[in-house]
């Protein structure tokens, strides 16, 4: 068996994505945030969320959760109050949580284009059906 060489494509793709990796949390470190504080950011810039569907979104136990969302509220970015159209008890961005949310996505669509920026709309689309497809059948 030969050793898998710098040059293949599966040894650039996880270097790529490690430094990808890196890369995103930079923005985060700048501004004080943890590793993960963007995904919430993310799924509560659609709109606001119970705490019991954010955990289920995120794949989080509630405990951790809390614990997240607590220094969130600390920091301002988010705040408690009635979201949906039952008006019941949640969580949503701050505005200035939004602000930092969106300087998050351009970074974040920066990367993106980084990557894809050199491919048609066609190949984008293969490229992303190629990778979905990879990291499907590496799931175990």
């Amino acid at each position: 068996m030969s050793k898998p060489s710098p040059n293949s494509a599966l040894y650039r793709l996880i270097a790529a994505g490690q430094m990808a990796h890196k890369a995103l949390l930079v923005p985060l470190k700048e501004r004080g945030l943890e590793p993960g504080d963007d995904a919430v950011l993310f799924e509560l810039g659609r709109s606001g969320a119970t705490e019991i569907d954010l955990a289920e979104k995120l794949g989080l136990p509630s405990e951790h959760l809390i614990n997240r969302l607590s220094r969130l509220i600390e920091r301002d970015l988010i705040e408690r109050r009635a979201v949906g159209p039952e008006l019941v008890p949640g969580v949503a961005l701050t505005d200035r949580g939004i602000r930092i949310r969106n300087s998050l996505a351009d970074h974040w669509a920066q990367l993106e284009e980084a990557l894809m920026g050199e491919l048609k709309p066609k190949q984008r689309r293969k490229f992303g059906n190629i990778l979905r497809r990879f990291t499907e059948l590496l799931q175990i």
